[in-house]
């Protein structure tokens, strides 16, 4: 249309607060009012929170969401997405676990994809994600501070990328502060709770074990917290990357690195929208930044225990 008529549309447009009718559009071209969600585990604290408010800012569009849980698949991933396609949900919003997502890009359709917690290979799409490297250089420069150079590294699972980023950011504060990084301190192949209970074990068993332990994620920061009460090594300073349940209830509280899941949520479904919208502009990456939240357990001073 002419550049004043589109004007004029855009103006329209903001005072009365129009949104498009999806229902309407589906009928037209063919697609359901569902947007389809993919998340590692819908039982994971922070991938709840994320779809919750994936829901809130669907569901003030008139739409729903199809929810499914990957496991971390990479097999499960591809199921999942060619089965929301045959679908044929209006948008995707997918936690990726596969190493690569260029299967995605011949077979979208015209159908919006943005991916949430980790960038896409393969393939360049919408994402959200959270400054990983950063938050876990600010949680180990906080120990750092508190007079602790032998910190342990509990995370992973090996070739995650958040996992990686995190590791990155642990090792980039450990330079920044001129300390020695020791390869015997990193733990980084722990994929349950109890993995990082029997790391925790096997670290303070060292000859010079670590003062202070960098839990990656939740479960290793429950597996962290459990191997020290077990031990009676609540002495050891301890900062976790994401919050849990109960980790202001603890003595001492866990210090943590919080990740905002309510406005990853909000941004994804945001995003989609905007291109369900009409939004061709290239693809982003919207970064949330995270925070650092003190409650005891990162401000332990470093104390070396006699043998």
């Amino acid at each position: 249309m002419a550049p004043g008529t589109a004007a004029r549309v855009r103006k329209a447009i903001a005072q009365l607060g129009y949104q498009p009718n999806l229902l309407a559009r589906s009928l037209r071209v063919g697609r359901d009012n569902a947007i389809g969600l993919i998340v590692g585990s819908i039982n994971d604290p922070f991938f709840a929170e994320v779809t919750a408010a994936v829901e809130e800012t669907v569901q003030k569009r008139g739409c729903f969401v199809l929810i499914a849980s990957s496991g971390e698949s990479a097999d499960r991933e591809h199921q999942l997405v060619s089965g929301l396609l045959h679908r044929q949900v209006s948008g995707i919003i997918v936690v990726p676990s596969a190493q690569d997502q260029s299967y995605v890009e011949g077979r979208l359709g015209g159908v919006p994809i943005v991916f949430v917690d980790r960038p896409p290979s393969g393939m360049e799409a919408d994402t959200v994600i959270v400054d990983n490297k950063d938050g876990a250089r600010t949680g180990t420069s906080h120990l750092i501070a508190h007079g602790h150079t032998s910190i342990a590294f509990v995370g992973g699972p090996l070739g995650s990328y958040t996992a990686c980023m995190r590791q990155a950011g642990f090792e980039l504060a450990l330079e920044q502060a001129g300390a020695e990084p020791r390869p015997d301190l990193v733990r980084n192949a722990t994929m349950t709770v109890e993995d990082a209970e029997k790391e925790v074990a096997v670290l303070l068993g060292l000859s010079d074990p670590p003062t202070a332990i960098f839990a990656g994620n939740t479960r290793a920061a429950l597996g962290v917290v459990k191997a020290l009460h077990a031990l009676g090594r609540t002495d050891v300073a301890m900062v976790s990357f994401d919050d849990f349940q109960t980790a202001e209830a603890l003595v001492p509280a866990v210090t943590v690195i919080r990740q905002d899941a309510s406005a990853i949520g909000h941004n994804a479904g945001e995003l989609l929208f905007q291109r369900l919208d009409g939004d061709s502009r290239p693809p982003r990456c919207v970064s949330v930044p995270t925070t650092l939240v003190q409650r005891g357990s990162g401000e332990l001073p470093f104390h070396r225990r006699e043998a």
